[in-house]
Order: C-alpha cells, then sequence, then structure tokens
C-alpha cells in the first residue's frame, strides 16, 4: 500500500474499514447479504447440499437445516478433508490449516483456510487502521509493528496427495496483515517461523531475543499479538537485559486478543511495561477474526459484513445485533467454512454495537466475570 499525500492515505485506509462501518450501521441487512453468500459457498459442498443450502432464502429456513455444531461435531469432518474428501466441507483446495495453542479434549484443533477464508482474517488490521483514521497519526506507519507471535508454519499435514502447511492463528493473522497494510512487522513471521514452534521457556526465550535484537534500534509504533505474550516479553526484556520496553520505544498502540480483559486485567501490566499506549482489542479465533475494538469504548465491535453470528441465550437462539444490553449467551458463528459453529465463548451485550467475549462457555463464567470486574473496578463500564 502507497500514497503520495495524507488525504490520499486516508482514502485508502477508509476504504478498508467502511464495509465495517457500513455493517454496523444496519446489522440486519449487513447479516442477511452474509447469510446469502455463505449459503452459494455452503451450496458447493457436500455437507451444504446434504442440508439444502441452494434451496435456503431465509434464516429461519437456515435454522431449519443446518443445525447447531461444534468442534466434536465437525472434527470427523475434517479429518476426512484430510484424507482428500476436500468438497466435503471446502469450496476450494486449502491452502493452509490453522491449529489451537489450547486444547480441546486434550488436543490441538485443526482448522482448514481457503484463499476467501484467509481474506477475511485480515480485518485483524481494522483495529489499527480505524486509530489511525481518528488521530491522524499516520506517522505510526514510519515506525514498525512488534511482532511477538507464535510461528505460522509448524508443520505439514497431508489432505489427499498434496502436503500443506499449518501454524498457528496469531502467526497466519500477521503474515498475511502485514502484507496487506502499510507497516512493516519485526521480526518477520519468517524469521520467527524459522525459530520453529516449540513451546517450551527455552522456545520462547529464543523468541523474545530476536524480538529485542530485531526491534531494540527500530521505532517500534504498534504492538500487535497475544496479550500474555506481551506482558512475558516485558517481563523477559527486565530480566534478561534490564530495560522495559518503555524505555526502547514509544509505542502508540496495542492490538491484542486471545483472552478476555484486555482492557481491564490486562492494562495495568501493559501500561507499566510499555507506557501509556492506547490499547485496541481483537476478537479472534482458530476459526475466524470475528470483531475488533473500533473507538475508545473498551469492548469490540462485531464484523457484520464477514461472518454471520447468533447467539444462545437464556430465552433462545437470536441474532447477535438483537441481543439487550446485560444479556449473555454463547456465541454461534458461520464462516466460510463452518456453519452454525458454537464457538464455546460466552458473550456479553452492552449498548449497541458494543460486546465482550468474557470467557469459555461455562456456568460459572459470569461469576468469574463479575468477581474481575469488581476487582478491577470495572463493573458495567465501557
Amino acid at each position: 500500500m502507497s500514497a503520495t499525500s495524507p488525504q490520499q492515505m486516508f482514502a485508502m485506509l477508509n476504504a478498508l474499514v467502511q464495509p465495517w462501518n457500513d455493517a454496523v450501521a444496519d446489522p440486519a441487512t449487513a447479516q442477511q447479504q452474509v447469510l446469502a453468500r455463505l449459503l452459494q459457498i455452503y451450496a458447493q459442498t457436500d455437507y451444504g447440499k446434504q442440508h439444502r443450502a441452494a434451496q435456503i432464502n431465509t434464516i429461519d429456513e437456515y435454522r431449519r437445516q443446518f443445525p447447531i455444531t461444534d468442534y466434536n461435531f465437525y472434527k470427523p469432518l475434517i479429518q476426512r478433508v484430510m484424507a482428500g474428501e476436500v468438497n466435503l466441507l471446502l469450496n476450494e483446495p486449502p491452502i493452509g490449516w490453522a491449529i489451537t495453542r489450547g486444547t480441546t479434549q486434550g488436543e490441538s484443533k485443526f482448522i482448514p483456510m481457503t484463499p476467501t477464508d484467509l481474506k477475511m482474517r485480515v480485518s485483524a488490521s481494522r483495529a489499527m487502521v480505524n486509530y489511525v483514521l481518528q488521530t491522524k497519526r499516520f506517522d505510526l506507519f514510519q515506525g514498525v509493528n512488534l511482532n511477538l507471535n507464535f510461528p505460522s508454519v509448524v508443520g505439514k499435514v497431508q489432505v489427499g496427495e498434496r502436503a500443506v502447511e499449518y501454524g498457528y492463528s496469531s502467526g497466519i493473522y500477521t503474515k498475511y496483515v502485514s502484507a496487506s497494510t502499510p507497516i512493516r512487522s519485526a521480526p518477520t513471521q519468517d524469521e520467527i517461523d524459522a525459530l520453529g514452534g516449540g513451546k517450551s521457556q527455552r522456545d520462547w526465550d529464543a523468541r523474545f531475543e530476536l524480538a529485542y535484537e530485531k526491534c531494540r534500534n527500530e521505532n517500534v509504533t504498534l504492538v500487535g499479538g497475544v496479550a500474555p505474550t506481551t506482558v512475558l516479553f516485558g517481563s523477559y526484556l527486565r530480566r534478561k537485559h534490564h530495560v522495559y520496553p518503555k524505555d526502547l520505544w514509544k509505542t502508540q498502540i496495542m492490538t491484542l486478543g486471545s483472552v478476555p480483559g484486555i482492557n481491564t486485567r490486562y492494562q495495568p501490566a501493559l501500561h507499566a511495561l510499555y507506557g501509556p499506549a492506547t490499547i485496541r482489542e481483537i476478537y479472534g479465533a482458530t476459526e475466524g477474526m470475528f470483531g475488533q475494538q473500533r473507538d475508545d469504548k473498551r469492548a469490540w465491535t462485531p464484523n457484520y459484513d464477514l461472518f454471520l453470528f447468533e447467539v444462545d441465550t437464556r430465552s433462545g437462539i437470536k441474532m447477535l445485533y438483537e441481543m439487550r444490553a446485560g444479556e449473555m449467551g454463547s456465541l454461534v458463528v458461520s464462516t466460510p467454512i463452518l456453519a452454525r459453529y458454537k464457538i464455546g465463548d460466552l458473550i456479553r451485550a452492552y449498548a449497541p454495537p458494543y460486546f465482550r467475549c468474557i470467557g469459555r462457555d461455562r456456568w460459572y463464567m459470569p461469576i468469574v466475570y463479575a468477581w474481575e470486574e469488581f476487582q478491577s473496578l470495572n463493573v458495567g463500564r465501557l
């Protein structure tokens, strides 16, 4: 991306977020358009044909024909895709696989990625782009993004007769977002990938040392990635090099994800280590990039123009945008690959269009969330 004037830069950046803003302004229309696009994709797959995707026109019909699912449901289908039955779930050949850092019953989840799916994942840049548009801080692009993400390539899986790479979603996001936005990441994702996919303390020390060596003389204006890893890197610099990140850089913004409470529980540690940088929360998962914080309100706004969002509440299944402020429910997403997929996250609605993921969908999570909000003096506040 290049521009010769601030006006041109503004126009180019605005084009990246305008579809998001338009969808937030009219989520009902946007979600109907998303449903139509997804059904066209599903109609090209064996799973979609089984559920008569081509004959569906409304959300009610969609709900009748497609059941709510979870990873345990999809796991054997994904294994068949790996064995070569690509058309079972995909309308395009997979170009990669994202794996989870956590576990599902003791093992990582594997989620295939298609070209269409990958284009949607670069929406992770929207939080940063919106910040620049709001503040006019175009000088952010004169610096670099401190890249503390997991490897985007860990190994290969056999898909029929093809070997396809797999890696962690945070690294994959960074690799492709960096190629589509006007800021350079350091270390590069290829340099991180070269260190391997290990999870030990030694592996992380090697990644952190690489980040220090590549960035210590750079102008780090952006820090993006996983919030706990960002805190650990700050602690590593203090332990190994006797400096804090704020001693080395004047970071403008931190776009972070992976855990609840980034703007509340994690904020004191982040500011102590990195200084008073703006924090913008990203809500994403291995299955997709579902929302970003778009202003100073400490909650994220859904990508209504990209994914279909339903939620399972006490009063039944409804669209995410239909939730009342204070209501909670278990999120159900539809992506180009996964139809009506219960992701396992508990969502709390604030005044439209703001939401928070408060944790995994467990009976005790609202109690934990309330206690953490009380401890951080953030009860009910955006």
